[in-house]
């Protein structure tokens, strides 16, 4: 998810274009704002998150995460293994979170946490391609 960033002019007395500002600060999540004066009118910089987009991201984790624990208790089942070993708890979210679709990918995910996937690393992809297939149907 990332931060977005839009700028505003706001002359003094100008009642629209404060009612626009107001408006699009409901819309969003604000992460910081920034003003100035200069020549008679605010200048406001707004760093923020579109909350659509946020939710549609968490709807998109939620999904990978259950298709990885899904799989996870499958794998552990045939391989005789406990979940943990097969893809360890906290890789689950970070997995879920970037989305990989390659095993390359995967490896930068997992590497920047000294952890390893093993042998498991394409089994992985594919379980986060055919969510992802299954969410854009």
């Amino acid at each position: 998810m990332s931060t977005e960033i839009r700028t505003f002019i706001i002359p003094d007395a100008d009642a629209e274009a404060q009612s626009h500002l107001s408006a699009f600060l409901r819309t969003v999540e604000v992460q910081r704002i920034d003003t100035a004066y200069k020549d008679g009118a605010w200048r406001v910089l707004v760093l923020y998150q579109d909350l659509k987009r946020k939710e549609e991201s968490q709807q998109i984790e939620a999904a990978i995460s259950a298709a990885l624990n899904g799989w996870r208790d499958r794998a552990a089942l045939r391989e005789g293994l406990s979940r943990d070993a097969i893809l360890p708890d906290e890789l689950v979210p970070e997995i879920a979170r970037f989305a990989p679709t390659t095993e390359r990918e995967l490896s930068i995910i997992v590497g920047a946490r000294d952890l390893d996937v093993g042998h498991y690393g394409a089994e992985i992809v594919q379980v986060v391609r055919s969510t992802l297939d299954e969410l854009i149907d």
